[in-house]
């Protein structure tokens, strides 16, 4: 998991329909930076230092993937793209939106193109009474005083007057709230660990890991699949039946859902490729004996890659003992869970193909996979 970063960031409009201005910008850092914890109230502030409309004004937390550089690009790339131009002549102006970092971490930084914390905020009661809505406590790291004693200090006297229309937090538009258990399932390097962990993350999810790496048998059947096929699925079906059963009786009161990379039903389908026949009729009867004491996952989500790009995503992560998987092994697994999905009538199941999105590193992909999680 890449760590992530938490920035404040300051918003401001005074020209055109400044409120509309204002959710466009939060829609666009949600779509481009991270996710955006929390909006503060707007308020309506007078132009400071110039003559010219009020401006409403808002602050918001985002945590993100993003260098504190990177921040400011998109951000001065969002002002862009709703139609701010910046004249190069000296002195305030007008503008559509106005995007500023207040805070990135504890960090302080210093050159020609970013300062941060923004110099100017403690003699700013626009960027502080909002700040202070949302982050009274978090203390300024040269300073070394919170946000509500600069608010308390301030000396600027202008008037603020808060509106009573709330901005909308796109990230409320992903809900997982009436699921209580999801499964996320896929192919061999389909991304399922990466998308649950991401998840977990962002929608406060227990996260439930397949503990494939503890498997010994797993190097030894890719190097001799005809020899270790069994006694690896058994193993695998033992381990997947004691952890699920386990993670999934322990409740946490303090996490809204529980995500998994995996389903236990994933070994009947591997095992039903692997096994000689006679194997499989067996390892079946043992399949469903456990299988009717698991719970079920209320939502199970098929991530659908092609051999190709399951092949790269396996060089890419570097498994000595998955290097040398052939591709018709991979089709017969991509055959198996569909087969399986369509026969399935109790199972809430959504199938994404995921073939043309890379959703670890392009946050828009990621986004497109939850809005098909999430769609009614």
């Amino acid at each position: 998991m890449v760590p992530t970063h938490i920035a404040y960031i300051s918003l401001g409009s005074n020209k055109g329909d400044r409120f509309k201005n204002l959710q466009d910008a939060v829609n666009l850092i949600y779509l481009k930076m991270g996710k955006v914890d929390v909006i503060s109230k707007v308020y309506n502030s007078p132009a400071l230092g110039f003559e010219s409309n009020d401006f409403l004004n808002t602050c918001l937390r985002l945590e993100t993937e993003l260098s504190a550089q990177d921040v400011l690009k998109n951000l001065l790339s969002i002002e862009k793209l709703l139609g701010r131009v910046r004249n190069k002549k000296l002195g305030y102006e007008a503008r559509v939106i106005d995007l500023d970092i207040i805070f990135y971490d504890d960090d302080i930084i210093n050159t020609k193109t970013l300062q941060i914390p923004h110099p100017q905020m403690g003699k700013r009661k626009f960027v502080l009474q909002p700040l202070f809505d949302i982050a009274p406590k978090i203390k300024h790291p040269e300073m070394n005083v919170d946000v509500s004693k600069l608010f308390e200090t301030c000396t600027d006297e202008s008037h603020l007057e808060s509106i009573n229309i709330w901005l909308k937090n796109p990230s409320k538009k992903h809900s997982f709230s009436k699921y209580n258990y999801i499964a996320i399932e896929g192919n061999i390097g389909a991304g399922k660990t990466s998308l649950a962990t991401k998840i977990a993350h962002d929608f406060n999810a227990k996260l439930i890991l397949e503990r494939f790496a503890d498997n010994p048998f797993l190097p030894k059947f890719y190097k001799d699949p005809q020899r270790f096929a069994f006694t690896l699925e058994m193993s695998f079906l033992a381990d997947r039946y004691q952890q699920i059963s386990d993670d999934l009786s322990q409740l946490d009161l303090f996490k809204d859902f529980m995500v998994s990379d995996y389903d236990v039903f994933k070994s009947l389908i591997f095992s039903k490729i692997t096994l000689l026949e006679d194997e499989f009729k067996l390892y079946r009867k043992l399949f469903y004996l456990m299988y009717k004491d698991i719970a079920k996952p209320d939502l199970y989500v098929y991530l659908y890659q092609n051999t190709q790009r399951l092949q790269e995503n396996i060089k890419k992560r570097g498994r000595d003992y998955e290097q040398n998987i052939a591709d018709d092994y991979l089709e017969k697994i991509n055959a198996g869970y569909l087969e399986f999905l369509k026969s399935q009538t109790d199972f809430n199941v959504k199938i994404i193909d995921i073939s043309n999105k890379d959703f670890v590193t392009n946050r828009e992909d990621y986004l497109s996979v939850l809005d098909a999680i999430c769609e009614e």
